[in-house]
Protein backbone atom coordinates (compact mmCIF):
# COMPACT_ATOMS: atom_id res chain seq x y z
CA UNK A 1 0.00 0.00 0.00
CA UNK A 2 1.41 3.94 -0.76
CA UNK A 3 2.92 5.16 2.32
CA UNK A 4 0.67 7.75 4.09
CA UNK A 5 1.46 10.66 6.17
CA UNK A 6 0.43 10.86 10.69
CA UNK A 7 -1.91 13.73 10.26
CA UNK A 8 -0.78 16.21 13.20
CA UNK A 9 -3.47 14.81 15.37
CA UNK A 10 -2.24 11.42 15.35
CA UNK A 11 1.20 12.36 15.17
CA UNK A 12 1.05 14.23 18.79
CA UNK A 13 0.36 11.32 20.34
CA UNK A 14 3.57 9.89 19.93
CA UNK A 15 5.46 13.27 20.48
CA UNK A 16 3.86 12.77 24.04
CA UNK A 17 5.17 9.43 24.71
CA UNK A 18 7.39 9.11 27.25
CA UNK A 19 9.01 6.38 29.51
CA UNK A 20 5.91 6.63 32.32
CA UNK A 21 3.22 7.56 30.18
CA UNK A 22 2.32 6.37 26.90
CA UNK A 23 -0.39 6.67 24.25
CA UNK A 24 -1.03 2.72 24.54
CA UNK A 25 -4.57 1.53 24.49
CA UNK A 26 -5.97 -2.04 24.43
CA UNK A 27 -9.19 -3.94 23.86
CA UNK A 28 -10.38 -6.57 26.32
CA UNK A 29 -12.19 -9.24 25.21
CA UNK A 30 -13.03 -12.53 27.01
CA UNK A 31 -14.86 -15.08 25.01
CA UNK A 32 -16.47 -18.69 26.11
CA UNK A 33 -15.49 -21.76 24.34
CA UNK A 34 -18.78 -23.79 24.85
CA UNK A 35 -20.14 -22.18 21.53
CA UNK A 36 -17.06 -23.51 19.16
CA UNK A 37 -16.97 -26.59 17.51
CA UNK A 38 -15.56 -29.20 19.94
CA UNK A 39 -15.79 -26.85 23.08
CA UNK A 40 -12.45 -25.49 22.23
CA UNK A 41 -10.08 -23.26 20.52
CA UNK A 42 -6.53 -23.84 19.98
CA UNK A 43 -3.76 -21.14 19.89
CA UNK A 44 -3.37 -21.80 16.10
CA UNK A 45 -6.78 -21.25 15.29
CA UNK A 46 -6.86 -18.24 16.16
CA UNK A 47 -2.88 -17.20 14.58
CA UNK A 48 -4.60 -18.50 11.51
CA UNK A 49 -7.74 -17.16 11.56
CA UNK A 50 -5.82 -13.49 12.32
CA UNK A 51 -4.04 -13.98 9.46
CA UNK A 52 -6.87 -13.98 7.22
CA UNK A 53 -8.25 -10.86 8.04
CA UNK A 54 -4.66 -8.88 8.44
CA UNK A 55 -5.73 -7.58 4.21
CA UNK A 56 -8.84 -6.10 5.86
CA UNK A 57 -6.97 -2.99 7.59
CA UNK A 58 -3.00 -1.03 6.81
CA UNK A 59 -2.38 -1.16 10.39
CA UNK A 60 -1.70 -4.47 10.74
CA UNK A 61 1.16 -4.81 8.41
CA UNK A 62 2.50 -1.23 8.26
CA UNK A 63 5.18 0.85 10.69
CA UNK A 64 5.88 4.15 11.15
CA UNK A 65 8.65 5.77 8.81
CA UNK A 66 10.58 8.49 11.01
CA UNK A 67 11.50 11.90 8.75
CA UNK A 68 15.39 12.26 9.32
CA UNK A 69 15.72 15.31 11.64
CA UNK A 70 12.23 15.08 12.93
CA UNK A 71 11.45 17.74 10.18
CA UNK A 72 7.77 16.39 9.07
CA UNK A 73 5.73 14.00 10.89
CA UNK A 74 6.21 10.35 10.17
CA UNK A 75 4.85 8.22 7.47
CA UNK A 76 3.21 5.21 7.03
CA UNK A 77 4.93 2.84 5.63
CA UNK A 78 4.78 -1.55 4.45
CA UNK A 79 7.30 -3.73 7.17
CA UNK A 80 9.20 -6.22 5.18
CA UNK A 81 9.78 -7.66 8.30
CA UNK A 82 6.37 -8.41 9.17
CA UNK A 83 6.12 -11.69 11.67
CA UNK A 84 2.80 -12.24 12.57
CA UNK A 85 3.82 -14.44 15.39
CA UNK A 86 5.71 -11.79 17.17
CA UNK A 87 2.53 -9.94 17.10
CA UNK A 88 -0.23 -12.37 17.98
CA UNK A 89 1.35 -13.77 21.74
CA UNK A 90 -0.43 -16.75 23.92
CA UNK A 91 0.19 -16.91 28.02
CA UNK A 92 -1.64 -18.64 30.63
CA UNK A 93 -2.32 -17.36 33.94
CA UNK A 94 -0.88 -18.93 37.20
CA UNK A 95 -3.18 -20.94 39.28
CA UNK A 96 -6.08 -20.54 40.67
CA UNK A 97 -6.42 -17.96 37.46
CA UNK A 98 -8.85 -16.09 39.56
CA UNK A 99 -9.26 -11.87 38.52
CA UNK A 100 -7.01 -10.33 40.56
CA UNK A 101 -3.90 -12.12 38.76
CA UNK A 102 -6.07 -11.54 35.41
CA UNK A 103 -5.85 -7.30 36.10
CA UNK A 104 -2.35 -7.99 37.04
CA UNK A 105 -1.50 -9.38 34.41
CA UNK A 106 -3.31 -7.04 31.71
CA UNK A 107 -2.28 -4.13 33.43
CA UNK A 108 1.32 -5.13 32.55
CA UNK A 109 0.99 -5.94 28.96
CA UNK A 110 -0.79 -2.48 28.88
CA UNK A 111 2.10 -0.51 30.20
CA UNK A 112 4.55 -1.49 28.41
CA UNK A 113 5.82 0.67 25.13
CA UNK A 114 5.22 -0.80 21.44
CA UNK A 115 7.88 -1.76 19.41
CA UNK A 116 7.24 1.74 17.17
CA UNK A 117 9.83 0.00 14.68
CA UNK A 118 7.20 -2.51 13.94
CA UNK A 119 3.51 -1.94 13.17
CA UNK A 120 1.99 -0.41 15.71
CA UNK A 121 -0.15 -3.04 17.69
CA UNK A 122 0.30 -6.62 19.79
CA UNK A 123 -2.41 -9.76 20.35
CA UNK A 124 -2.49 -11.80 23.37
CA UNK A 125 -4.40 -14.84 24.02
CA UNK A 126 -4.54 -15.24 27.98
CA UNK A 127 -5.95 -19.07 29.07
CA UNK A 128 -6.22 -20.28 32.44
CA UNK A 129 -9.44 -18.12 33.48
CA UNK A 130 -10.65 -20.99 35.67
CA UNK A 131 -12.24 -19.09 38.79
CA UNK A 132 -14.22 -15.97 37.53
CA UNK A 133 -17.74 -16.55 39.17
CA UNK A 134 -19.82 -15.65 35.97
CA UNK A 135 -17.86 -17.16 33.39
CA UNK A 136 -17.17 -20.76 32.74
CA UNK A 137 -14.21 -22.20 33.22
CA UNK A 138 -12.02 -22.51 30.73
CA UNK A 139 -12.63 -19.47 28.65
CA UNK A 140 -9.89 -17.23 27.08
CA UNK A 141 -9.39 -13.29 26.78
CA UNK A 142 -7.93 -11.79 23.91
CA UNK A 143 -5.91 -8.82 24.45
CA UNK A 144 -5.55 -6.37 21.22
CA UNK A 145 -3.03 -3.81 22.12
CA UNK A 146 -2.81 -0.19 19.64
CA UNK A 147 -1.66 3.07 20.02
CA UNK A 148 -3.76 5.99 19.42
CA UNK A 149 -1.24 7.29 16.92
CA UNK A 150 -2.71 4.16 14.60
CA UNK A 151 -6.45 4.75 15.66
CA UNK A 152 -8.51 6.93 17.85
CA UNK A 153 -11.03 5.82 20.33
CA UNK A 154 -14.25 5.90 18.35
CA UNK A 155 -12.68 3.68 15.81
CA UNK A 156 -11.17 0.82 18.05
CA UNK A 157 -14.28 -0.87 17.99
CA UNK A 158 -14.66 -0.83 13.82
CA UNK A 159 -10.79 -2.25 14.25
CA UNK A 160 -11.69 -4.86 16.65
CA UNK A 161 -15.03 -5.77 14.96
CA UNK A 162 -12.39 -7.00 11.70
CA UNK A 163 -11.04 -10.08 13.78
CA UNK A 164 -14.74 -11.12 14.83
CA UNK A 165 -17.26 -12.92 13.13
CA UNK A 166 -21.37 -12.57 13.59
CA UNK A 167 -22.04 -16.20 13.59
CA UNK A 168 -20.70 -19.04 15.53
CA UNK A 169 -20.24 -20.64 12.45
CA UNK A 170 -19.54 -18.28 9.44
CA UNK A 171 -18.61 -19.72 6.44
CA UNK A 172 -14.75 -20.57 5.66
CA UNK A 173 -12.68 -17.64 4.52
CA UNK A 174 -10.88 -17.70 1.04
CA UNK A 175 -6.96 -18.32 1.52
CA UNK A 176 -5.04 -15.30 2.23
CA UNK A 177 -3.54 -13.48 -0.92
CA UNK A 178 0.23 -13.25 -1.03
CA UNK A 179 1.03 -9.76 -0.15
CA UNK A 180 4.42 -7.86 -0.88
CA UNK A 181 5.59 -5.34 0.97
CA UNK A 182 6.13 -1.77 -1.27
CA UNK A 183 9.75 -0.18 -0.85
CA UNK A 184 9.96 2.56 1.83
CA UNK A 185 10.55 6.23 0.41
CA UNK A 186 14.31 7.05 0.83
CA UNK A 187 16.27 9.59 3.27
CA UNK A 188 16.99 12.12 0.52
CA UNK A 189 13.63 11.99 -0.53
CA UNK A 190 11.65 12.31 3.20
CA UNK A 191 14.41 15.18 4.38
CA UNK A 192 13.15 17.21 0.92
CA UNK A 193 9.56 16.40 1.44
CA UNK A 194 10.12 17.46 5.00
CA UNK A 195 12.20 20.94 4.71
CA UNK A 196 9.16 21.66 1.93
CA UNK A 197 6.70 21.07 4.48
CA UNK A 198 8.20 23.14 7.20
CA UNK A 199 9.27 26.07 5.06
CA UNK A 200 5.34 26.45 3.89
CA UNK A 201 4.17 25.83 7.64
CA UNK A 202 3.70 29.23 8.60
CA UNK A 203 2.07 30.08 5.88
CA UNK A 204 -0.41 27.55 5.98
CA UNK A 205 -0.63 28.20 9.88
CA UNK A 206 -1.54 32.12 9.43
CA UNK A 207 -5.29 31.21 8.52
CA UNK A 208 -6.17 28.72 11.20
CA UNK A 209 -4.43 30.70 13.53
CA UNK A 210 -6.54 34.06 12.72
CA UNK A 211 -9.62 31.98 13.01
CA UNK A 212 -8.50 30.24 16.35
CA UNK A 213 -7.89 33.96 17.77
CA UNK A 214 -11.31 35.78 16.76
CA UNK A 215 -13.29 32.16 17.75
CA UNK A 216 -11.31 30.99 20.91
CA UNK A 217 -9.99 34.61 22.65
CA UNK A 218 -13.52 34.86 24.01
CA UNK A 219 -13.85 31.28 26.02
CA UNK A 220 -9.65 32.14 26.77
CA UNK A 221 -10.21 35.27 28.01
CA UNK A 222 -13.04 34.08 30.39
CA UNK A 223 -11.08 31.01 31.18
CA UNK A 224 -8.26 33.22 32.10
CA UNK A 225 -10.38 35.31 34.62
CA UNK A 226 -12.25 32.70 36.16
CA UNK A 227 -8.58 31.14 36.83
CA UNK A 228 -7.40 34.55 38.49
CA UNK A 229 -10.79 35.57 40.03
CA UNK A 230 -11.36 31.73 41.55
CA UNK A 231 -8.24 29.34 41.55
CA UNK A 232 -9.28 26.59 43.78
CA UNK A 233 -13.24 26.22 41.40
CA UNK A 234 -11.94 23.02 40.44
CA UNK A 235 -9.70 21.74 42.66
CA UNK A 236 -6.89 19.04 42.31
CA UNK A 237 -6.82 15.67 43.94
CA UNK A 238 -4.12 12.84 44.07
CA UNK A 239 -4.74 11.65 40.36
CA UNK A 240 -3.42 15.41 39.34
CA UNK A 241 -0.14 14.69 39.47
CA UNK A 242 2.77 12.95 37.50
CA UNK A 243 2.60 9.30 36.36
CA UNK A 244 4.42 6.25 37.12
CA UNK A 245 5.20 3.82 34.60
CA UNK A 246 2.82 1.07 36.38
CA UNK A 247 -0.64 0.40 35.64
CA UNK A 248 -3.63 -0.74 37.51
CA UNK A 249 -6.80 -2.02 36.17
CA UNK A 250 -9.94 -2.66 37.30
CA UNK A 251 -14.22 -2.96 36.08
CA UNK A 252 -17.36 -3.35 37.24
CA UNK A 253 -20.63 -4.30 35.09
CA UNK A 254 -23.97 -4.03 35.00
CA UNK A 255 -26.77 -4.29 33.07
CA UNK A 256 -28.21 -1.69 30.81
CA UNK A 257 -31.63 -2.25 32.35
CA UNK A 258 -30.49 -1.15 35.35
CA UNK A 259 -28.75 1.90 34.18
CA UNK A 260 -32.41 2.66 32.48
CA UNK A 261 -34.31 1.96 35.44
CA UNK A 262 -31.91 4.77 36.69
CA UNK A 263 -32.17 7.13 34.58
CA UNK A 264 -35.82 7.25 35.10
CA UNK A 265 -35.36 8.97 38.53
CA UNK A 266 -34.49 12.19 36.77
CA UNK A 267 -36.97 13.16 33.89
CA UNK A 268 -34.65 13.77 30.92
CA UNK A 269 -31.78 12.10 32.41
CA UNK A 270 -29.22 10.36 29.84
CA UNK A 271 -27.49 7.19 30.07
CA UNK A 272 -24.44 9.12 30.18
CA UNK A 273 -25.57 11.19 33.02
CA UNK A 274 -26.26 8.17 35.09
CA UNK A 275 -22.53 6.82 34.39
CA UNK A 276 -21.35 9.95 35.54
CA UNK A 277 -23.53 9.75 38.89
CA UNK A 278 -22.08 6.64 39.34
CA UNK A 279 -18.30 7.48 38.97
CA UNK A 280 -18.71 10.53 40.86
CA UNK A 281 -20.18 8.72 43.76
CA UNK A 282 -17.36 6.25 43.76
CA UNK A 283 -14.80 9.29 43.48
CA UNK A 284 -16.39 10.55 46.46
CA UNK A 285 -16.74 7.82 48.69
CA UNK A 286 -12.88 6.86 47.78
CA UNK A 287 -11.39 10.15 48.65
CA UNK A 288 -13.42 10.84 51.55
CA UNK A 289 -12.18 7.41 52.70
CA UNK A 290 -8.81 9.03 52.31
CA UNK A 291 -9.56 12.37 54.20
CA UNK A 292 -9.18 14.01 50.96
CA UNK A 293 -12.42 14.88 49.36
CA UNK A 294 -13.11 18.85 48.24
CA UNK A 295 -15.51 19.83 50.41
CA UNK A 296 -17.13 22.80 48.28
CA UNK A 297 -16.45 21.92 44.41
CA UNK A 298 -17.14 19.16 42.18
CA UNK A 299 -14.37 17.37 40.16
CA UNK A 300 -14.81 17.33 36.46
CA UNK A 301 -14.07 14.73 33.88
CA UNK A 302 -12.78 15.42 29.84
CA UNK A 303 -14.84 13.41 27.92
CA UNK A 304 -13.85 13.21 24.28
CA UNK A 305 -16.61 12.97 21.63
CA UNK A 306 -16.69 12.00 17.99
CA UNK A 307 -18.15 14.13 15.08
CA UNK A 308 -22.09 12.96 14.39
CA UNK A 309 -21.00 11.04 11.59
CA UNK A 310 -17.21 9.66 13.38
CA UNK A 311 -15.43 10.18 10.26
CA UNK A 312 -13.48 13.62 10.80
CA UNK A 313 -10.99 13.18 13.80
CA UNK A 314 -10.85 17.23 13.40
CA UNK A 315 -14.65 17.18 14.88
CA UNK A 316 -13.70 15.51 18.16
CA UNK A 317 -15.12 17.75 20.50
CA UNK A 318 -14.63 17.69 24.01
CA UNK A 319 -17.18 17.80 27.19
CA UNK A 320 -16.14 19.28 31.01
CA UNK A 321 -18.57 17.11 32.49
CA UNK A 322 -18.86 17.79 36.32
CA UNK A 323 -18.78 14.30 38.40
CA UNK A 324 -21.35 16.52 41.35
CA UNK A 325 -18.66 14.79 43.88
CA UNK A 326 -19.84 17.48 46.18
CA UNK A 327 -23.29 16.32 46.75
CA UNK A 328 -24.33 13.73 49.49
CA UNK A 329 -27.57 13.31 48.18
CA UNK A 330 -27.45 10.37 44.72
CA UNK A 331 -30.75 11.54 43.45
CA UNK A 332 -29.82 15.23 43.61
CA UNK A 333 -26.30 14.21 41.83
CA UNK A 334 -28.52 12.81 39.51
CA UNK A 335 -30.57 15.53 38.65
CA UNK A 336 -27.55 17.97 38.23
CA UNK A 337 -25.65 16.38 36.05
CA UNK A 338 -28.39 16.12 33.97
CA UNK A 339 -29.14 19.70 33.76
CA UNK A 340 -25.70 20.56 33.20
CA UNK A 341 -26.13 18.11 29.90
CA UNK A 342 -28.22 20.61 28.49
CA UNK A 343 -26.36 23.36 29.07
CA UNK A 344 -23.88 25.48 26.90
CA UNK A 345 -20.68 24.02 27.04
CA UNK A 346 -17.58 25.83 29.05
CA UNK A 347 -14.71 27.79 28.76
CA UNK A 348 -12.50 24.49 29.09
CA UNK A 349 -14.60 22.22 26.42
CA UNK A 350 -14.94 25.08 24.03
CA UNK A 351 -11.06 25.50 23.99
CA UNK A 352 -10.02 21.81 23.97
CA UNK A 353 -12.66 21.38 21.24
CA UNK A 354 -12.21 24.26 19.09
CA UNK A 355 -12.37 23.20 15.04
CA UNK A 356 -9.84 26.33 14.61
CA UNK A 357 -7.53 25.28 17.39
CA UNK A 358 -7.26 21.81 15.57
CA UNK A 359 -6.43 22.68 12.49
CA UNK A 360 -3.85 24.99 13.36
CA UNK A 361 -2.11 21.74 14.98
CA UNK A 362 -2.54 19.70 11.78
CA UNK A 363 -0.63 22.97 9.73
CA UNK A 364 1.85 23.31 12.53
CA UNK A 365 5.33 21.91 11.91
CA UNK A 366 6.23 18.72 13.53
CA UNK A 367 8.90 19.97 15.39
CA UNK A 368 6.56 23.29 16.71
CA UNK A 369 4.46 20.32 17.58
CA UNK A 370 6.39 18.18 19.38
CA UNK A 371 8.43 20.94 21.57
CA UNK A 372 4.35 22.26 22.26
CA UNK A 373 3.02 18.69 23.49
CA UNK A 374 6.23 17.93 25.51
CA UNK A 375 4.90 21.39 27.04
CA UNK A 376 1.96 21.37 27.83
CA UNK A 377 2.18 17.74 29.46
CA UNK A 378 4.94 18.81 31.98
CA UNK A 379 2.94 21.88 32.57
CA UNK A 380 -0.28 20.09 32.84
CA UNK A 381 1.12 17.69 35.88
CA UNK A 382 3.05 20.76 37.66
CA UNK A 383 0.25 23.00 37.78
CA UNK A 384 -2.44 20.43 38.22
CA UNK A 385 -1.80 21.11 42.27
CA UNK A 386 -3.73 24.48 41.37
CA UNK A 387 -6.07 24.96 38.94
CA UNK A 388 -6.05 21.27 36.46
CA UNK A 389 -8.62 21.41 33.40
CA UNK A 390 -10.04 18.11 34.83
CA UNK A 391 -9.34 15.68 37.09
CA UNK A 392 -9.93 12.15 35.19
CA UNK A 393 -10.93 11.11 31.66
CA UNK A 394 -14.24 9.47 30.54
CA UNK A 395 -14.51 7.81 27.58
CA UNK A 396 -17.83 6.00 25.88
CA UNK A 397 -16.17 3.11 22.99
CA UNK A 398 -18.09 2.02 20.78
CA UNK A 399 -19.21 -1.65 20.90
CA UNK A 400 -20.93 -4.38 18.62
CA UNK A 401 -24.50 -3.96 18.77
CA UNK A 402 -24.66 -7.60 17.92
CA UNK A 403 -23.27 -11.00 19.32
CA UNK A 404 -19.89 -11.60 17.87
CA UNK A 405 -17.93 -14.25 17.46
CA UNK A 406 -14.05 -15.49 17.66
CA UNK A 407 -13.39 -18.82 16.09
CA UNK A 408 -16.90 -19.84 17.18
CA UNK A 409 -16.53 -18.53 20.84
CA UNK A 410 -18.62 -16.06 21.63
CA UNK A 411 -17.49 -12.62 23.07
CA UNK A 412 -19.18 -12.95 26.93
CA UNK A 413 -17.24 -9.52 27.97
CA UNK A 414 -15.71 -6.69 26.44
CA UNK A 415 -13.69 -3.80 28.35
CA UNK A 416 -10.77 -1.47 27.58
CA UNK A 417 -8.03 -0.09 29.43
CA UNK A 418 -7.17 3.46 28.28
CA UNK A 419 -4.03 5.55 28.33
CA UNK A 420 -3.16 7.80 31.39
CA UNK A 421 -0.72 11.48 31.36
CA UNK A 422 0.92 13.01 33.87
CA UNK A 423 -1.66 15.74 35.08
CA UNK A 424 -4.71 13.29 34.29
CA UNK A 425 -3.53 10.11 36.12
CA UNK A 426 -7.17 8.60 36.03
CA UNK A 427 -9.12 7.66 32.90
CA UNK A 428 -12.51 5.34 32.73
CA UNK A 429 -13.17 3.36 29.77
CA UNK A 430 -17.24 2.96 29.63
CA UNK A 431 -18.26 0.05 27.00
CA UNK A 432 -21.53 -1.37 26.32
CA UNK A 433 -22.31 -4.97 24.86
CA UNK A 434 -24.79 -7.72 24.73
CA UNK A 435 -27.10 -5.93 27.39
CA UNK A 436 -24.13 -5.42 29.65
CA UNK A 437 -22.49 -1.99 30.51
CA UNK A 438 -18.80 -1.69 31.83
CA UNK A 439 -17.16 0.44 33.70
CA UNK A 440 -13.08 -0.01 34.13
CA UNK A 441 -11.03 2.58 35.48
CA UNK A 442 -7.06 2.67 35.01
CA UNK A 443 -4.47 4.59 37.38
CA UNK A 444 -1.31 3.96 38.32
CA UNK A 445 0.32 2.17 40.84
CA UNK A 446 1.51 4.85 43.16
CA UNK A 447 -2.11 7.25 42.62
CA UNK A 448 -4.22 4.38 43.02
CA UNK A 449 -2.29 1.56 45.12
CA UNK A 450 -5.76 -0.24 46.24
CA UNK A 451 -8.35 -0.73 42.83
CA UNK A 452 -9.95 -3.34 44.27
CA UNK A 453 -10.70 -0.44 46.43
CA UNK A 454 -12.09 1.95 44.08
CA UNK A 455 -13.83 -0.80 42.17
CA UNK A 456 -15.97 -1.75 45.39
CA UNK A 457 -16.69 1.97 45.55
CA UNK A 458 -18.10 1.84 42.09
CA UNK A 459 -20.12 -0.73 42.96
CA UNK A 460 -21.50 0.92 46.18
CA UNK A 461 -22.08 4.06 44.37
CA UNK A 462 -24.40 1.70 41.88
CA UNK A 463 -26.26 0.23 44.41
CA UNK A 464 -27.24 3.20 45.96
CA UNK A 465 -29.18 4.42 42.84
CA UNK A 466 -30.63 1.19 42.15
CA UNK A 467 -31.93 0.73 45.67
CA UNK A 468 -33.25 4.30 44.91
CA UNK A 469 -35.24 2.72 41.71
CA UNK A 470 -37.16 0.44 43.91
CA UNK A 471 -37.79 2.94 46.69
CA UNK A 472 -35.53 0.99 49.16
CA UNK A 473 -33.27 2.70 51.81
CA UNK A 474 -29.75 1.88 51.54
CA UNK A 475 -27.89 0.16 55.03
CA UNK A 476 -25.07 2.17 55.99
CA UNK A 477 -22.04 0.61 56.70
CA UNK A 478 -18.64 1.25 57.34
CA UNK A 479 -16.70 2.18 54.09
CA UNK A 480 -13.18 -0.10 53.26
CA UNK A 481 -10.07 2.08 54.03
CA UNK A 482 -8.11 2.65 51.16
CA UNK A 483 -4.56 2.60 51.04
CA UNK A 484 -3.17 5.64 50.68
CA UNK A 485 0.09 6.78 48.29
CA UNK A 486 2.65 6.80 50.60
CA UNK A 487 1.59 3.48 52.65
CA UNK A 488 1.37 1.07 49.18
CA UNK A 489 1.52 -2.44 50.56
CA UNK A 490 0.61 -5.63 48.38
CA UNK A 491 -2.88 -6.58 48.67
CA UNK A 492 -3.32 -10.31 50.19
CA UNK A 493 -4.23 -12.99 47.56
CA UNK A 494 -7.80 -13.49 47.32
CA UNK A 495 -10.37 -14.25 44.39
CA UNK A 496 -11.22 -12.07 41.98
CA UNK A 497 -14.06 -12.70 40.25
CA UNK A 498 -16.13 -10.93 38.13
CA UNK A 499 -19.97 -11.10 38.34
CA UNK A 500 -23.58 -9.48 37.19
CA UNK A 501 -24.69 -6.63 38.95
CA UNK A 502 -26.56 -7.98 42.10
CA UNK A 503 -30.35 -6.69 42.80
CA UNK A 504 -30.38 -4.23 45.94
CA UNK A 505 -32.24 -7.04 47.84
CA UNK A 506 -28.69 -9.01 47.89
CA UNK A 507 -26.59 -6.40 49.55
CA UNK A 508 -25.05 -7.31 52.07
CA UNK A 509 -23.10 -5.88 55.02
CA UNK A 510 -19.19 -4.85 54.10
CA UNK A 511 -18.22 -6.43 57.85
CA UNK A 512 -19.83 -9.67 57.05
CA UNK A 513 -17.90 -12.89 55.08
CA UNK A 514 -20.55 -12.74 52.36
CA UNK A 515 -19.36 -8.91 52.23
CA UNK A 516 -15.97 -9.73 51.71
CA UNK A 517 -16.40 -12.64 49.38
CA UNK A 518 -18.55 -9.87 47.32
CA UNK A 519 -15.76 -7.02 47.55
CA UNK A 520 -12.62 -10.09 46.38
CA UNK A 521 -12.87 -8.40 43.07
CA UNK A 522 -15.11 -8.93 40.07
CA UNK A 523 -15.94 -7.49 37.20
CA UNK A 524 -19.70 -7.02 37.74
Amino acid sequence: MPMRQLSGHDAGFLYTDTAQANANVSLLHIHDQRTAPGGVVRFKQILAHIEGRLSAAPLFRQRLQRVPLGLDHPYWVDDPNFDLEYHVRHIALPKPGDWRQFCIQVSRIHARALDLDRPLWEAYVIEGLDSFLDLPPGSFALLFKTHLAAVDLHRLGALSSLLYDTQAAPAAPPPPAPWFAESAPGRLRLVRKGLVNSATAPLRLARPLLRAATSVAPAAVALASEMLLRPQNLPATRFNAIVSPHRVFETRRFTEAEFAAICALVPGASVDDAVAAVIGGALRRYLDANGELPPTHSLAAIQPEAAADGTDPLALRWRHVRLGTDIADARQRLTTLAAQAQDAPDEVARLLGSPALAEAGEQASAALLAWSRRLVGRASARLGSSTPPANCTLAHLPAPTQPMYLCGARLSYFSAILPITDGLGLAFAVTRYDGRLVISPTSCRELMPDPEVFAQCLRDSFQEYLALTVQRPVRRVAAAKPVKPAQVAKPAARSMRPAAAAAPTAARPRGSSAGRARRAGRPG
